[in-house]
C-alpha cells in the first residue's frame, strides 16, 4: 500500500496532534499548571469583588439621585400649587373689590 504526500501529511498531523494532545494533557494536569490556574482564578475573583463594590457604590448613588429628584419635584409641585393658589386668591380679591365698587 502506497501513501501519497497528502496522506503522509495528514498522518503526520494526526500523530503530531495526538502526541501534542497527550503531552498537553500531562502539562495541564501538572502541579505548576494547577498553581497557575489557582492564581488566575484568585485574580478573577478579586476583579469580581472590585466590580461588585463599584456596582454597589453606583447603585447607592443612583438611589440617592432618584430620591433627590423626587424631593425636588415635590417642592416644585408644591411651589406651583402655592403660586396657583395665590393667583386664584388675587383674582377673587380683585373680583370682590370690583363688585363692591
Amino acid at each position: 500500500m502506497m501513501f501519497g504526500t497528502k496522506q503522509l501529511f495528514k498522518l503526520g498531523l494526526f500523530i503530531g496532534g495526538t502526541v501534542f494532545g497527550t503531552a498537553g494533557i500531562t502539562i495541564l494536569k501538572s502541579r505548576d499548571a494547577k498553581c497557575a490556574y489557582t492564581h488566575a482564578t484568585a485574580a478573577v475573583l478579586r476583579g469580581k469583588d472590585c466590580v461588585m463594590k463599584t456596582v454597589s457604590t453606583l447603585r447607592e448613588n443612583c438611589d440617592d439621585i432618584y430620591e433627590d429628584a423626587k424631593d425636588l419635584n415635590e417642592r416644585r409641585y408644591a411651589a406651583d400649587a402655592e403660586r396657583a393658589y395665590q393667583e386664584a386668591k388675587a383674582l377673587v380679591e380683585e373680583h370682590e373689590a370690583a363688585t363692591e365698587a
